[in-house]
Protein backbone atom coordinates (compact mmCIF):
# COMPACT_ATOMS: atom_id res chain seq x y z
CA UNK A 1 0.00 0.00 0.00
CA UNK A 2 1.35 3.52 -0.83
CA UNK A 3 0.32 6.89 1.21
CA UNK A 4 -2.35 8.89 -0.62
CA UNK A 5 -2.78 12.34 -0.33
CA UNK A 6 -6.35 13.71 -1.17
CA UNK A 7 -7.05 17.04 -2.24
CA UNK A 8 -8.67 18.94 -0.22
CA UNK A 9 -9.94 21.87 -2.34
CA UNK A 10 -12.76 19.69 -4.18
CA UNK A 11 -13.21 16.97 -1.43
CA UNK A 12 -14.95 18.91 1.68
CA UNK A 13 -15.11 15.87 4.15
CA UNK A 14 -11.35 14.87 4.89
CA UNK A 15 -9.82 11.52 6.28
CA UNK A 16 -7.00 10.34 8.11
CA UNK A 17 -5.90 6.65 8.11
CA UNK A 18 -3.48 4.85 10.54
CA UNK A 19 -3.01 1.15 11.29
CA UNK A 20 -1.80 -0.76 14.07
CA UNK A 21 0.64 -4.23 13.60
CA UNK A 22 3.81 -5.58 14.78
CA UNK A 23 3.44 -3.52 17.96
CA UNK A 24 3.80 -0.05 15.88
CA UNK A 25 1.65 2.90 14.65
CA UNK A 26 1.97 2.90 10.00
CA UNK A 27 0.31 5.58 8.30
CA UNK A 28 -1.90 4.85 5.45
CA UNK A 29 -3.03 7.86 4.04
CA UNK A 30 -4.15 11.22 4.92
CA UNK A 31 -6.23 14.27 3.20
CA UNK A 32 -4.33 17.53 2.45
CA UNK A 33 -5.52 20.14 4.95
CA UNK A 34 -7.16 18.35 7.62
CA UNK A 35 -7.05 18.96 11.02
CA UNK A 36 -6.98 16.06 13.75
CA UNK A 37 -8.47 17.72 16.50
CA UNK A 38 -11.49 18.88 14.04
CA UNK A 39 -11.81 15.00 13.29
CA UNK A 40 -15.76 14.37 14.84
CA UNK A 41 -14.96 10.57 13.92
CA UNK A 42 -13.46 8.08 14.46
CA UNK A 43 -13.85 4.75 13.42
CA UNK A 44 -11.48 1.75 14.28
CA UNK A 45 -11.99 -1.84 13.33
CA UNK A 46 -9.26 -4.80 14.85
CA UNK A 47 -9.13 -8.01 16.54
CA UNK A 48 -10.61 -8.34 20.03
CA UNK A 49 -7.34 -8.60 21.19
CA UNK A 50 -6.45 -5.46 20.31
CA UNK A 51 -9.68 -3.05 20.31
CA UNK A 52 -9.91 -3.78 24.12
CA UNK A 53 -6.83 -2.58 25.23
CA UNK A 54 -6.55 0.36 26.83
CA UNK A 55 -3.26 2.17 25.98
CA UNK A 56 -4.51 1.82 22.26
CA UNK A 57 -7.46 3.67 22.68
CA UNK A 58 -5.07 6.41 24.90
CA UNK A 59 -3.09 6.91 22.23
CA UNK A 60 -6.09 7.03 19.68
CA UNK A 61 -7.88 9.77 21.99
CA UNK A 62 -4.95 11.83 22.25
CA UNK A 63 -4.63 12.06 18.40
CA UNK A 64 -8.50 12.75 18.12
CA UNK A 65 -9.72 14.44 21.25
CA UNK A 66 -12.69 15.80 20.12
CA UNK A 67 -14.14 12.84 18.47
CA UNK A 68 -16.70 10.56 18.70
CA UNK A 69 -14.76 7.02 18.80
CA UNK A 70 -16.25 4.02 17.78
CA UNK A 71 -14.91 0.39 18.04
CA UNK A 72 -15.22 -3.06 17.34
CA UNK A 73 -13.73 -6.09 16.81
CA UNK A 74 -13.74 -8.25 13.73
CA UNK A 75 -12.90 -11.74 11.75
CA UNK A 76 -10.43 -9.67 9.54
CA UNK A 77 -9.76 -5.72 9.32
CA UNK A 78 -10.65 -3.96 5.44
CA UNK A 79 -8.07 -0.82 4.83
CA UNK A 80 -7.50 0.71 1.48
CA UNK A 81 -7.29 -2.45 -0.72
CA UNK A 82 -5.86 -5.13 1.73
CA UNK A 83 -7.08 -7.26 4.25
CA UNK A 84 -5.61 -7.68 7.83
CA UNK A 85 -5.88 -9.91 10.71
CA UNK A 86 -4.84 -8.97 14.02
CA UNK A 87 -4.33 -5.15 13.42
CA UNK A 88 -6.09 -2.34 14.56
CA UNK A 89 -7.26 -0.04 11.38
CA UNK A 90 -8.13 3.80 12.49
CA UNK A 91 -10.35 6.21 9.94
CA UNK A 92 -10.48 9.47 11.35
CA UNK A 93 -13.10 11.92 9.71
CA UNK A 94 -13.57 15.16 9.14
CA UNK A 95 -16.72 16.26 7.95
CA UNK A 96 -17.23 20.02 6.98
CA UNK A 97 -21.19 20.30 6.64
CA UNK A 98 -22.05 17.13 8.99
CA UNK A 99 -23.17 16.61 12.30
CA UNK A 100 -22.52 13.72 14.51
CA UNK A 101 -24.10 12.22 17.11
CA UNK A 102 -23.20 8.84 18.61
CA UNK A 103 -25.32 6.36 20.99
CA UNK A 104 -25.00 2.63 22.49
CA UNK A 105 -26.88 0.23 24.44
CA UNK A 106 -25.66 -2.20 27.05
CA UNK A 107 -27.07 -5.64 26.64
CA UNK A 108 -26.73 -8.92 27.70
CA UNK A 109 -28.68 -12.39 26.99
CA UNK A 110 -31.45 -11.32 28.51
CA UNK A 111 -31.91 -8.21 26.53
CA UNK A 112 -34.88 -7.81 23.85
CA UNK A 113 -32.93 -7.37 20.76
CA UNK A 114 -36.05 -6.02 19.53
CA UNK A 115 -36.21 -2.91 22.11
CA UNK A 116 -32.32 -2.27 21.67
CA UNK A 117 -33.17 -1.21 18.10
CA UNK A 118 -36.27 0.93 19.22
CA UNK A 119 -34.49 2.52 21.87
CA UNK A 120 -31.29 3.28 19.72
CA UNK A 121 -33.55 4.52 16.69
CA UNK A 122 -35.48 6.72 18.98
CA UNK A 123 -32.33 8.55 20.74
CA UNK A 124 -31.40 9.19 17.18
CA UNK A 125 -34.10 10.36 15.20
CA UNK A 126 -35.08 14.09 14.19
CA UNK A 127 -35.87 15.89 11.05
CA UNK A 128 -32.25 16.40 10.16
CA UNK A 129 -31.03 12.82 10.28
CA UNK A 130 -30.06 11.11 6.85
CA UNK A 131 -27.89 8.26 7.85
CA UNK A 132 -27.62 5.58 10.97
CA UNK A 133 -24.41 3.35 11.74
CA UNK A 134 -24.55 0.36 13.74
CA UNK A 135 -21.82 -1.57 15.09
CA UNK A 136 -23.18 -4.17 17.11
CA UNK A 137 -21.81 -6.93 19.58
CA UNK A 138 -23.06 -10.31 18.18
CA UNK A 139 -22.84 -13.04 21.37
CA UNK A 140 -25.96 -11.92 22.77
CA UNK A 141 -28.01 -9.47 20.68
CA UNK A 142 -30.05 -11.54 17.45
CA UNK A 143 -29.35 -9.25 14.73
CA UNK A 144 -32.65 -9.29 12.79
CA UNK A 145 -34.75 -8.47 16.06
CA UNK A 146 -32.28 -5.76 16.48
CA UNK A 147 -33.19 -3.95 12.39
CA UNK A 148 -36.65 -4.83 13.01
CA UNK A 149 -36.32 -2.53 16.29
CA UNK A 150 -35.07 0.31 14.16
CA UNK A 151 -37.41 -0.20 11.67
CA UNK A 152 -40.84 0.12 13.59
CA UNK A 153 -39.74 3.69 14.11
CA UNK A 154 -38.69 4.97 10.76
CA UNK A 155 -40.98 6.13 8.84
CA UNK A 156 -38.64 8.18 6.47
CA UNK A 157 -36.65 5.02 5.91
CA UNK A 158 -33.38 6.85 7.45
CA UNK A 159 -30.89 4.33 6.01
CA UNK A 160 -29.60 2.34 8.84
CA UNK A 161 -26.57 0.43 7.71
CA UNK A 162 -23.55 -1.42 9.81
CA UNK A 163 -23.01 -4.72 10.92
CA UNK A 164 -22.29 -7.16 13.51
CA UNK A 165 -18.64 -7.56 15.31
CA UNK A 166 -16.53 -10.83 14.92
CA UNK A 167 -14.34 -12.50 16.67
CA UNK A 168 -12.16 -13.92 13.82
CA UNK A 169 -13.27 -18.19 13.13
CA UNK A 170 -13.89 -18.65 17.23
CA UNK A 171 -17.48 -17.55 17.75
CA UNK A 172 -17.08 -16.99 21.24
CA UNK A 173 -17.11 -13.15 22.16
CA UNK A 174 -17.33 -10.30 20.62
CA UNK A 175 -16.68 -6.52 21.44
CA UNK A 176 -17.89 -2.83 20.51
CA UNK A 177 -16.80 0.31 22.16
CA UNK A 178 -17.75 4.13 22.33
CA UNK A 179 -15.30 6.41 22.99
CA UNK A 180 -13.42 4.03 25.72
CA UNK A 181 -11.58 0.86 24.98
CA UNK A 182 -14.04 -2.23 23.31
CA UNK A 183 -16.14 -3.83 25.75
CA UNK A 184 -18.57 -7.21 25.56
CA UNK A 185 -22.45 -6.68 25.14
CA UNK A 186 -22.51 -3.02 23.46
CA UNK A 187 -24.44 -1.56 20.52
CA UNK A 188 -23.31 1.62 19.11
CA UNK A 189 -25.20 3.44 16.58
CA UNK A 190 -23.66 6.80 15.00
CA UNK A 191 -26.37 9.05 13.43
CA UNK A 192 -25.11 11.93 10.87
CA UNK A 193 -27.08 15.06 10.22
CA UNK A 194 -26.69 17.06 7.22
CA UNK A 195 -28.74 18.34 4.03
CA UNK A 196 -25.31 18.18 2.05
CA UNK A 197 -24.40 14.34 3.20
CA UNK A 198 -25.40 11.74 0.01
CA UNK A 199 -24.95 8.57 1.89
CA UNK A 200 -25.61 5.61 -0.82
CA UNK A 201 -25.58 1.48 0.10
CA UNK A 202 -25.52 -1.59 -1.74
CA UNK A 203 -25.11 -5.76 -0.45
CA UNK A 204 -24.65 -8.27 -3.09
CA UNK A 205 -23.71 -11.77 -2.44
CA UNK A 206 -22.95 -13.68 -5.33
CA UNK A 207 -23.75 -17.60 -4.00
CA UNK A 208 -25.68 -20.56 -5.73
CA UNK A 209 -29.02 -21.92 -4.79
CA UNK A 210 -29.17 -25.61 -5.31
CA UNK A 211 -31.10 -28.75 -4.41
CA UNK A 212 -35.37 -28.20 -4.50
CA UNK A 213 -37.29 -25.33 -2.34
CA UNK A 214 -38.42 -26.08 1.31
CA UNK A 215 -40.43 -24.92 3.89
CA UNK A 216 -39.58 -23.88 7.57
CA UNK A 217 -42.17 -25.65 9.60
CA UNK A 218 -40.59 -25.21 12.49
CA UNK A 219 -38.79 -22.37 14.23
CA UNK A 220 -38.77 -20.03 16.87
CA UNK A 221 -37.00 -15.93 16.01
CA UNK A 222 -33.56 -17.36 15.11
CA UNK A 223 -33.40 -20.83 16.52
CA UNK A 224 -34.65 -22.88 13.89
CA UNK A 225 -36.06 -26.68 14.73
CA UNK A 226 -37.73 -28.67 11.45
CA UNK A 227 -37.63 -27.90 7.94
CA UNK A 228 -40.09 -29.74 5.68
CA UNK A 229 -41.52 -31.40 9.14
CA UNK A 230 -38.10 -32.70 9.20
CA UNK A 231 -35.28 -32.19 11.93
CA UNK A 232 -33.50 -29.02 10.55
CA UNK A 233 -29.77 -30.57 11.97
CA UNK A 234 -30.22 -33.94 10.39
CA UNK A 235 -30.95 -32.70 7.16
CA UNK A 236 -28.88 -29.97 7.02
CA UNK A 237 -25.78 -33.09 8.10
CA UNK A 238 -27.14 -35.27 5.34
CA UNK A 239 -26.16 -31.86 2.88
CA UNK A 240 -23.30 -31.00 4.17
CA UNK A 241 -21.73 -34.80 4.05
CA UNK A 242 -18.05 -34.97 5.36
CA UNK A 243 -18.31 -30.91 6.48
CA UNK A 244 -20.96 -31.95 9.34
CA UNK A 245 -18.52 -32.94 11.76
CA UNK A 246 -16.78 -29.53 11.31
CA UNK A 247 -19.93 -27.92 12.42
CA UNK A 248 -20.95 -25.34 13.30
CA UNK A 249 -17.59 -23.71 11.45
CA UNK A 250 -18.57 -25.94 8.04
CA UNK A 251 -22.03 -24.27 7.87
CA UNK A 252 -20.62 -21.27 6.53
CA UNK A 253 -19.88 -23.04 3.53
CA UNK A 254 -23.69 -23.98 2.76
CA UNK A 255 -26.00 -20.85 3.88
CA UNK A 256 -29.33 -20.84 3.58
CA UNK A 257 -31.68 -18.31 1.37
CA UNK A 258 -34.70 -17.21 2.33
CA UNK A 259 -37.46 -15.18 0.77
CA UNK A 260 -38.81 -12.11 2.53
CA UNK A 261 -42.72 -12.61 2.23
CA UNK A 262 -44.22 -10.31 -0.08
CA UNK A 263 -40.67 -8.34 -1.09
CA UNK A 264 -40.00 -9.95 -3.90
CA UNK A 265 -35.99 -10.68 -2.71
CA UNK A 266 -33.88 -13.74 -0.57
CA UNK A 267 -31.94 -12.79 2.18
CA UNK A 268 -28.87 -15.20 3.13
CA UNK A 269 -29.07 -17.24 6.80
CA UNK A 270 -25.79 -18.58 8.07
CA UNK A 271 -25.71 -21.12 11.34
CA UNK A 272 -23.95 -19.17 13.95
CA UNK A 273 -24.27 -22.57 16.25
CA UNK A 274 -25.68 -25.94 17.14
CA UNK A 275 -27.48 -27.76 19.59
CA UNK A 276 -27.02 -31.45 19.44
CA UNK A 277 -29.08 -32.04 22.39
CA UNK A 278 -32.28 -30.57 20.81
CA UNK A 279 -31.08 -30.85 16.97
CA UNK A 280 -31.47 -27.02 16.63
CA UNK A 281 -29.91 -24.57 14.91
CA UNK A 282 -28.81 -20.72 16.02
CA UNK A 283 -28.79 -17.93 12.55
CA UNK A 284 -27.85 -14.40 12.91
CA UNK A 285 -31.13 -13.47 11.87
CA UNK A 286 -34.67 -14.72 12.17
CA UNK A 287 -36.38 -17.99 10.14
CA UNK A 288 -40.34 -17.35 10.35
CA UNK A 289 -42.49 -20.13 10.28
CA UNK A 290 -43.66 -21.03 6.80
CA UNK A 291 -41.01 -19.45 5.01
CA UNK A 292 -39.63 -20.82 2.01
CA UNK A 293 -35.53 -21.62 1.74
CA UNK A 294 -33.08 -23.07 -0.26
CA UNK A 295 -29.73 -24.54 0.61
CA UNK A 296 -26.93 -22.26 -0.55
CA UNK A 297 -23.19 -23.13 -2.10
CA UNK A 298 -20.18 -21.33 -3.59
CA UNK A 299 -18.67 -20.00 -6.63
CA UNK A 300 -15.58 -18.24 -6.14
CA UNK A 301 -15.64 -15.94 -8.80
CA UNK A 302 -19.33 -15.11 -8.52
CA UNK A 303 -18.55 -14.25 -4.59
CA UNK A 304 -15.47 -12.12 -6.11
CA UNK A 305 -17.89 -10.52 -8.95
CA UNK A 306 -20.16 -9.70 -5.96
CA UNK A 307 -18.24 -7.21 -4.11
CA UNK A 308 -17.83 -5.37 -8.07
CA UNK A 309 -21.35 -5.48 -8.21
CA UNK A 310 -22.11 -3.66 -4.73
CA UNK A 311 -19.76 -1.05 -5.21
CA UNK A 312 -20.88 -0.52 -8.66
CA UNK A 313 -24.38 -0.68 -7.77
CA UNK A 314 -23.45 2.17 -4.66
CA UNK A 315 -22.14 4.62 -7.13
CA UNK A 316 -25.50 4.91 -9.37
CA UNK A 317 -26.67 7.68 -7.57
CA UNK A 318 -26.37 10.29 -10.37
CA UNK A 319 -23.73 12.26 -8.56
CA UNK A 320 -20.74 12.42 -10.79
CA UNK A 321 -18.31 12.28 -7.87
CA UNK A 322 -16.37 9.69 -5.87
CA UNK A 323 -17.46 8.96 -2.27
CA UNK A 324 -15.05 10.18 0.14
CA UNK A 325 -15.32 7.18 2.15
CA UNK A 326 -16.61 3.89 1.51
CA UNK A 327 -17.53 1.23 4.29
CA UNK A 328 -17.09 -2.23 3.47
CA UNK A 329 -18.36 -5.05 5.79
CA UNK A 330 -18.02 -8.36 4.17
CA UNK A 331 -19.17 -11.71 6.18
CA UNK A 332 -16.51 -14.01 7.71
CA UNK A 333 -17.84 -17.00 5.59
CA UNK A 334 -16.58 -14.96 2.79
CA UNK A 335 -13.47 -15.02 4.04
CA UNK A 336 -12.80 -18.58 5.30
CA UNK A 337 -13.94 -19.49 1.46
CA UNK A 338 -11.70 -16.86 -0.30
CA UNK A 339 -9.03 -18.48 1.70
CA UNK A 340 -5.98 -16.32 -0.14
CA UNK A 341 -8.27 -15.30 -2.71
CA UNK A 342 -9.92 -12.50 -0.08
CA UNK A 343 -8.18 -9.47 -1.40
CA UNK A 344 -9.55 -9.69 -4.64
CA UNK A 345 -12.44 -9.41 -3.36
CA UNK A 346 -11.70 -5.79 -1.75
CA UNK A 347 -9.88 -5.03 -4.92
CA UNK A 348 -12.70 -5.16 -7.07
CA UNK A 349 -14.36 -2.91 -5.09
CA UNK A 350 -11.40 -0.73 -4.78
CA UNK A 351 -10.98 -0.15 -8.92
CA UNK A 352 -14.99 0.43 -9.02
CA UNK A 353 -14.97 2.96 -6.54
CA UNK A 354 -11.90 4.60 -7.62
CA UNK A 355 -8.55 5.38 -6.17
CA UNK A 356 -9.50 8.80 -4.27
CA UNK A 357 -12.20 7.37 -2.14
CA UNK A 358 -10.52 6.21 1.29
CA UNK A 359 -11.55 2.60 2.40
CA UNK A 360 -11.93 0.61 5.13
CA UNK A 361 -14.51 -2.18 6.93
CA UNK A 362 -14.14 -5.42 8.39
CA UNK A 363 -15.38 -8.69 8.07
CA UNK A 364 -18.44 -9.49 10.27
CA UNK A 365 -20.75 -12.00 11.68
CA UNK A 366 -23.98 -10.39 10.09
CA UNK A 367 -23.88 -7.67 7.50
CA UNK A 368 -27.11 -4.44 7.76
CA UNK A 369 -28.54 -2.28 5.34
CA UNK A 370 -31.76 -1.78 3.39
CA UNK A 371 -31.92 -4.17 0.61
CA UNK A 372 -32.56 -1.61 -2.12
CA UNK A 373 -32.26 2.32 -1.75
CA UNK A 374 -35.96 3.10 -0.47
CA UNK A 375 -36.67 -0.29 1.62
CA UNK A 376 -36.37 -1.00 5.29
CA UNK A 377 -33.08 -2.33 6.76
CA UNK A 378 -32.31 -6.01 6.67
CA UNK A 379 -30.15 -8.44 7.96
CA UNK A 380 -27.73 -10.37 5.24
CA UNK A 381 -25.20 -12.89 5.76
CA UNK A 382 -22.80 -13.82 3.56
CA UNK A 383 -22.66 -10.65 1.89
CA UNK A 384 -20.23 -7.67 0.57
CA UNK A 385 -22.13 -4.74 1.73
CA UNK A 386 -20.97 -1.17 0.99
CA UNK A 387 -21.94 2.05 2.31
CA UNK A 388 -20.01 5.09 1.00
CA UNK A 389 -20.43 8.84 2.16
CA UNK A 390 -19.92 11.96 -0.08
CA UNK A 391 -20.13 15.72 1.25
CA UNK A 392 -22.26 17.89 -1.65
Amino acid sequence: MSILYQSALSRPMRTIQQYYAGNQWHELNHSTNIDSAACQLVLVFGSGELVTRQDLFSHIRSQYPNAEIVSCSTAGEILDDTVFDKTLSVTAIQFEKTRVRTTAVQVNRNSSSLETGRSLMKQLDTDELVSIFVLSESSFINGGELVRGFNENNPRQIPVTGGLAGDAERFQKTQVGLNAAATEGKVVAIGLYSRHLLVAHSSFGGWEEFGRERIITRSENNILYEIDNRNALDLYKEYLGPYAEELPGAALFFPLSMQVEHQGYSLVRTILSINEENKSMIFAGNLPEGSKVHLMKANFDKIIHASSEAATSVLATGVKKTPELSILVSCVGRKRILQERTAEEIKAARKALGPESAITGFYSYGEIAPFGQQTHCELHNQTMTITTFTEL
